[in-house]
């Protein structure tokens, strides 16, 4: 049996995901093969909460070619893209039964993607001066690094095409996930899909191309919130499967769309207590976003403004959005743990439920099926409660209950 891992956000699931999954199988040359999903929960990797409840994202991948979903746990889904990626293929490798792994490139090639993956180009005294030099100068750290690699280099590529390729945020996570690879010494088989459509941040909405998930989340949040406008937003913009998905629940009244300006008014209301030792706030970040936090009032706040406080060239959005969400949270460093100890599944369909039961007979780690389920490993208190606290802050932007999610059961399909 061929099981294609594919590491997602389903930010919502759209078309480019679609093609990502039908590549793959031809990739591998089964369309029989099991495409298993380790997805972002209820935030993502940039740092924000996700549009949609998991589980409906879930729901979403499982109709248009996904056989089984399961959920990076919030601690790295919610992380730098090395952080992402490791855990991203640790879970992969836990379950005992991945042979494949896909993901999309752009920006670059299959070649550039692996010569970029060499961790001895990270270990090396021209690399690491050249680091240092332009982190002095100012940079962050992504940018930082790119000028390092670049100008420390000896290799056949075009300085060009290595820029722009070290500039796309998909390209990033790729080289990441074949350092992952490398240094757990996973035996999947790589396969690396070009993307199509638009690239990582396009927000043209009226191109006819496969739309950028940014283009279609932008599109979402200025709809209003109404299920009409909502529908006119998607409809011939997302897979059929995955608007109705979206659209049906929505109709039901089980979430709304989340709304980032109640993220931006927690994020002025919430006291934030030792904000050095917060999770991902080293560098000085914790004591800037503190400073900023203590001059902004939460009765006129928005994300957009919010964020135009933030804006710094010495730290990233992504970084400053992550630092945010653990303060929120309380979570500080030393807080959580150094990779996954469990697999939680979030849906499956009938390929996917045979494929679950040989998990069951060969997974290394608890195989959690319920919340619930997590009180008979009580090694796991810890990333349980900090699961159930991002869930309850994720679900407080979308009108949703606290606890709500504590008893929800694994999406099935057919």
């Amino acid at each position: 049996m061929r099981v294609i891992g594919i590491i997602a956000e389903y930010n919502p699931f759209h078309k480019g995901h679609e093609y990502l999954i039908r590549q793959a199988r031809k990739a591998v040359a089964d369309p029989r093969a099991v495409v298993m999903s380790v997805m972002s929960g209820p935030f993502t990797q940039r740092g924000l909460p996700a549009v949609a409840p998991k589980h409906i994202r879930a729901k979403q991948a499982l109709k248009c070619g996904c056989d089984v979903v399961i959920e990076l746990p919030f601690e790295w889904a919610c992380a730098p893209a090395s952080e992402f990626a490791y855990a991203a293929v640790r879970t992969l490798m836990l379950t005992g039964v991945v042979t494949d792994i896909a993901f999309g490139i752009d920006g670059g090639t299959p070649e550039m993607i692996e010569y970029l993956s060499d961790p001895s180009l990270y270990k090396s005294d021209a690399y690491k001066s050249a680091l240092k030099d332009a982190l002095a100068s100012g940079m962050n750290f992504p940018a930082a690094s790119a000028k390092a690699v670049i100008s420390s280099a000896s290799c056949p590529f075009d300085p060009e095409q290595l820029s722009e390729c070290l500039r796309s945020p998909n390209c990033i996570l790729a080289i990441e996930y074949l350092k992952a690879i490398k240094e757990l010494g996973a035996g999947f088989k790589v396969n690396m899909i070009r993307r199509i459509g638009q690239g990582y941040s396009d927000s043209d909405y009226s191109s006819e191309e496969i739309l950028s998930a940014s283009a279609i989340r932008n599109r979402l949040r200025d709809s209003g919130g109404s299920v009409s406008t909502i529908a006119d937003a998607v409809c011939g913009k997302l897979p059929d499967a995955s608007a109705a998905v979206l659209l049906g629940a929505l109709s039901q009244k089980k979430f709304t769309l989340t709304d980032l300006d109640k993220y931006a008014v927690r994020a002025v209301t919430t006291p934030v207590i030792a904000p050095d030792t917060v999770r991902f706030c080293g560098d000085g970040l914790g004591g800037y976003i503190a400073n900023v936090l203590s001059d902004l009032r939460s009765d006129d706040m928005t994300f957009d403004k919010l964020s135009s406080k933030l804006a710094t060239k010495h730290f990233t959005m992504p970084r400053i959005y992550r630092a945010l969400t653990m303060m929120m949270l309380g979570i500080h460093a030393d807080q959580t743990d150094k990779e996954p100890s469990y697999v939680r599944v979030l849906g499956f369909n009938h390929n996917g439920k045979y494929c679950l039961k040989i998990i069951g007979k060969c997974c290394r780690v608890p195989v959690i099926h319920n919340q619930s389920d997590l009180l008979e490993h009580p090694e796991l208190a810890k990333s349980m409660s900090i699961s159930c606290r991002a869930e309850d802050l994720s679900g407080s932007f979308m009108g949703i209950a606290p606890a709500s999610s504590w008893n929800e059961p694994p999406v099935i399909t057919k």
